[in-house]
């Protein structure tokens, strides 16, 4: 069910139209091998991907 909504909440924001999804989801959702197969699925149903990152990543806080 987790998966389910972890998909629900990005292809919200695809199809929304949104440029930026932020979470702190780094297991599921703001996963670096998880998000190149996420942008492929979204671009192949059409629609422009988000960009996932957390909301310390946008704001370029230093990771010190």
């Amino acid at each position: 069910m987790k998966a389910k909504l972890d998909a629900l909440h990005i292809a919200t924001a695809a199809v929304g139209g949104m440029n930026y999804l932020l979470t702190w989801n780094c297991t599921h959702i703001a996963n670096a091998e998880i998000l190149p197969k996420v942008y492929e699925v979204c671009r192949d149903a059409g629609y422009e991907p988000p960009f996932v990152c957390t909301p310390l990543e946008l704001l370029g806080a230093s990771h010190d």
